[in-house]
């Protein structure tokens, strides 16, 4: 069962988030942090993946403060019109982008122990959300853009990280994911023989093995940190 709620960030900004319930009592919550296409319908199928598993899934609508209702495909349009909303969501300042999704969190945590999963710049909001947002135990970024710069390697986590990263990713070149792993030996870094993407089914990019044995990977660390 899914459903939109209105979450309240603390400078009183109010944002939708689409929430999808398992059918049993949650084993815990995962937050599912989207990629610059907005709360689309793979990050809802992402979000009503992670209910099947049994945790409650909360997708906030990270572009709610620069647009409205942002719910996009993966057309080269859509990703230049994507590229223009994260750098304005990005202008705003990470405090305020922590702010959104410690609102989530806080909800979310009425279910259990709460984790993160993030994709794409979901990913790099994912990994500054594991040193910053109060109220997580977990969190999972996957192939997180921009995450393997200088100014984001030198952010420390504060709880367990597991990290995806696409060895054929051309935004991320490979030596930057090596570097950022020997940078935080706690974090399990996980690299496949992928694309950028490579979890989206919606996207040329997608590789069904590769996503398939992330997923487990993540499954499992949710099971291990949320229970």
């Amino acid at each position: 069962m899914s459903s939109y709620v209105d979450l309240t960030a603390a400078d009183g900004f109010v944002f939708p988030a689409y929430v999808a319930q398992p059918s049993g009592t949650p084993k815990g919550a995962v937050v599912v942090v989207q990629e610059i296409f907005g709360v689309n319908s793979h990050i809802r199928s992402v979000a009503d993946g992670y209910a099947a598993a049994g945790y409650l899934a909360v997708a906030p609508a990270m572009f709610q403060r620069v647009q409205p209702g942002v719910d996009i495909g993966y057309t080269p349009e859509d990703i230049q019109a994507g590229i223009a909303l994260k750098a304005a969501a990005e202008a705003q300042g990470v405090p305020v982008l922590m702010q959104d999704l410690q609102a989530a969190v806080d909800y979310a945590a009425k279910s259990g122990k709460v984790g993160m999963v993030g994709y794409c710049w979901g990913g790099l909001l994912t990994w500054r959300a594991a040193g910053l947002v109060t109220g997580l135990s977990a969190a999972v970024p996957y192939y997180g853009g921009g995450m393997t710069a200088p100014a984001e390697v030198a952010r420390t986590a504060k709880v367990p990280v597991l990290a995806h990263f696409g060895e054929h990713d051309h935004g991320i070149a490979l030596p930057t994911v090596r570097a950022f792993e020997q940078a935080h030996p706690a974090v399990d870094v996980r690299v496949y023989p992928a694309d950028h993407g490579f979890n989206c089914d919606q996207r040329g990019a997608y590789n069904a093995p590769a996503a398939t044995l992330a997923r487990e990977a993540t499954l499992a660390f949710f099971a291990q940190h949320l229970a």
